[in-house]
């Protein structure tokens, strides 16, 4: 049902208003994507740090790893559409046409000369933009584009397969293998993550830049990414399944999801205290056109306060990381917020005082969540839910804190 209505709006959006169709698809599509590149990472950072606790529950985020390829295919489409101006898709203003070329050109890319034989000005010659050319190119930006999406899905394949031969052949060297992939994925995450930030989100105000931005985003990633296999995991335990994952295994999830919390609002309000105190104009006009437009102004504080507030005041406790009900409302919370959030890092640069939430963004969210839900419990159904041959599996049944 929420893939249909996902299909139904994305149908509705692009027959009455492709424009701000693709704003809203690129920003639902990032929010999933950045939550199976997460699956990744956290699978990668147990093999490189040697942790016990979590190896009862791999199975979750491997499993979220399976929506990579879908999630990585749309948003080749929409930068392929957006190269191409497909389909009325002008997300990124860098790439419109003739804004890097100081004079007019013809067909032939030769100089437009005036009566008097001098070259005709641009009227959409972008000087700054122009500046950033070497980077900002489309075949560059695709080739990046490219290059992040295989690599991301190339090593979340290895770590999967790696994990199911173990629990087929046992022995030491299928997790030894995992940890050198891991160890080689880190590095490579490390650079891609914040540079495709800057490609995808980033550059839609290409005039802007903060050097924060990658951190930034890894750490929204990361907090959607723990709240969303803290999810699956409850509902899973609710089911009856998962029975050697215990309290302490919840409580550490939890305690992920509440440091993770911190880490974004620390990276949220760095980025915006030091622009917006220091007031220099190329900087913050990024903020301007949140705050002082009504259309993003209450949602700009709402997501930073429900994403803050909630879940510091909530999960404060001990006591509270460990109950189900009190976790389950805070990580709905969560997702809810940092998808507002993820609307907020698109629409001002790309639809300024006409963009809203409205029928299409909801309903895009909606077919995202059905698609993602669907793709995760089908990969489940695929496997055994109970890791087998693991050199940590008895230290993590037997997890106590």
């Amino acid at each position: 049902a929420l893939m249909t209505v996902g299909l139904i709006s994305l149908i509705f959006g692009f027959a009455t208003d492709a424009h701000s169709s693709w704003p809203s698809l690129l920003f639902n599509n990032y929010f999933f994507l950045g939550i199976s590149v997460f699956a990744v990472f956290f699978i990668a950072l147990q093999y490189v740090s040697e942790a016990a606790w979590s190896i009862v529950l791999k199975r979750i985020p491997e499993a979220v790893i399976s929506f990579l390829p879908i999630s990585g295919l749309i948003m080749l489409i929409i930068m392929v559409s957006a190269a191409m101006h497909f389909g009325g898709n002008h997300i990124y203003h860098w790439m419109e046409d003739g804004i890097m070329k100081e004079f007019l050109l013809d067909d032939l890319g030769n100089s437009i000369l005036d009566d008097d034989g001098d070259e005709i000005p641009n009227p959409t010659y972008d000087k700054i933009i122009a500046g950033k050319e070497a980077f900002l190119n489309t075949t560059f930006f695709l080739a990046r584009s490219v290059f992040y999406i295989l690599g991301w899905i190339y090593f979340g394949r290895k770590l999967k397969q790696l994990s199911l031969a173990e629990d087929q052949h046992g022995g030491l060297s299928y997790y030894n293998k995992g940890v050198k992939t891991s160890a080689w994925f880190m590095v490579f995450f490390a650079v891609t993550s914040a540079v495709a930030s800057w490609d995808w989100i980033m550059s839609i105000d290409t005039h802007w830049f903060s050097t924060l931005f990658g951190w930034y985003v890894f750490s929204e990633w990361a907090v959607i990414g723990f709240a969303t296999i803290l999810l699956i995991t409850l509902y899973l335990k609710r089911l009856g399944y998962l029975s050697h994952v215990n309290d302490s295994h919840i409580h550490d999830l939890g305690k992920w999801v509440f440091a993770f919390s911190l880490v974004w609002t620390y990276m949220w309000f760095s980025q915006f205290m030091l622009i917006w105190y220091s007031n220099i104009p190329e900087e913050v006009t990024y903020f301007t056109a949140r705050l002082e437009v009504s259309n993003y102004r209450f949602l700009f504080w709402f997501s930073m306060i429900i994403n803050f507030i909630v879940p510091i005041v909530i999960l404060m406790s001990r006591d509270a990381k460990r109950h189900n009900g009190r976790l389950i409302f805070v990580c709905i919370i969560i997702l809810i917020g940092h998808w507002i959030n993820s609307y907020l890092l698109v629409a001002p640069g790309t639809l300024g005082h006409h963009g809203h939430i409205g029928f299409t963004e909801i309903g895009m969210g909606l077919g995202y969540f059905g698609l993602f839900i669907y793709v995760v419990l089908n990969s489940l159904t695929k496997v055994p839910l109970e890791v087998k041959n693991h050199p940590f599996l008895e230290e993590s049944k037997h997890l106590h804190t």
